[in-house]
């Protein structure tokens, strides 16, 4: 396991494919609410609200799921090498908003599903404020990542 210490190229790399998950997952995180506001309004059974669902679809299976758990799994990587970012307090602080945007990755994967279904769950400005959430999130993640002010 020597290959992924902390500072070795191993380590560097499983790092920076990290970086890049999140990035990816960023990316679907910002647009998966703005395809919820378009969603809303579309005509019901419409040819836009049918490309919507299956945009929607997409960048649910092809990119957030996949970045979501290629996230998760090179940080378990990353945290087996160096257990010693569990005594520090930014680190507690960064995986306490990580989960939360795990969790609102799982409340956009719902709302696709009751959009699939037909629904039209919340309301387009609802969409519009939570299309906010995750982008605030990431500036203060990244902040506490490079900082870690505590």
């Amino acid at each position: 396991m020597d290959f992924i210490l902390p500072g070795s190229t191993g380590y560097l790399v499983i790092k920076a494919l990290h970086i890049i998950a999140v990035i990816f997952w960023m990316a679907g995180m910002l647009y998966l609410p703005r395809l919820f506001v378009y969603h809303h309004q579309a005509q019901t059974a419409g040819e836009l609200e049918g490309a919507l669902l299956i945009q929607e679809r997409n960048l649910l299976k092809i990119i957030l799921n996949p970045a979501l758990i290629a996230v998760w799994v090179l940080a378990i990587i990353m945290i087996a090498a160096n257990p010693g970012l569990f005594s520090q307090g930014w680190f507690h602080f960064k995986l306490l908003l990580v989960v939360l945007m795990s969790g609102i990755h799982g409340f956009y994967a719902a709302s696709a599903k009751k959009f699939a279904k037909g629904e039209r769950p919340r309301s387009e400005k609802f969409w519009r404020i939570m299309n906010e959430g995750p982008a605030i999130l990431v500036i203060i993640i990244v902040l506490l990542a490079v900082v870690k002010p505590f």
